[in-house]
């Protein structure tokens, strides 16, 4: 099974002023397939390239084999990455059943927002924070460089990509400032919300 670029679910310049055409030429075009290429260049003589790309996330990280859990993981978590935005996105737009389940598990939504935020901004180096279903409840998490939340027995439903050429061109070193227009303004609630009901 070979790793494919798919194409943006929106235009270039759909996300802005939030993400700029500029970030998502580079991101998409050039990192996204870069890990497209380097994975299926890792995978082509390996016996995990018939499995799906979820259960070569889950063995690459159990076998420490650093090169797929970056390459197939970073596939993985930038093919729900560009999912997870849309235009007009973010804010307190919640489907019922997500907003019950963000009160319920994580303290209401202002409360999630502070501790996904804080969990982008406390990540040290590259990496992503997470929305995600573990033991049948919404947890924040954070991973470094590829990893995400399927390598540590959660299924992520939210993920923020906080590596540098994600925000730098448009945001320069405030990441902050980046992950709170994210959750503002750029967040697909409603494929959260379709993530997490088939977690």
């Amino acid at each position: 099974m070979a790793l494919e670029l798919p194409a943006l679910p929106y235009a270039y310049d759909a996300l802005g002023p939030y993400m700029s055409k500029e970030t998502l030429e580079f991101h998409h075009d050039k990192h996204h397939q870069a890990y497209v290429t380097n994975g299926n260049n890792l995978l082509k003589d390996s016996p995990l390239k018939d499995k799906s790309i979820e259960e070569i996330c889950k063995i690459a990280f159990q076998e420490k084999n650093a090169g797929l859990v970056n390459n197939v993981g970073q596939h993985y978590n930038h093919l729900h990455f560009w999912n997870w935005m849309k235009p007009n996105g973010g804010g307190k737009k919640l489907p019922g059943a997500l907003e019950k389940a963000i009160t319920a598990d994580l303290g209401g939504y202002d409360k999630m927002r502070t501790d996904f935020v804080q969990a982008g901004v406390t990540q040290f180096g590259s990496g992503w924070c997470w929305i995600a279903v573990k033991d049948g409840k919404l947890v924040i998490m954070k991973t470094p460089n590829g990893e995400n939340p399927l390598m540590h027995g959660a299924q992520p439903i939210l993920g923020c990509d906080v590596w540098e050429h994600s925000y730098y061109i448009d945001y320069r070193n405030l990441r902050q400032k980046y992950l709170e227009a994210f959750v503002d303004s750029l967040v697909n609630w409603d494929h959260v919300e379709s993530l997490r009901v088939s977690a």
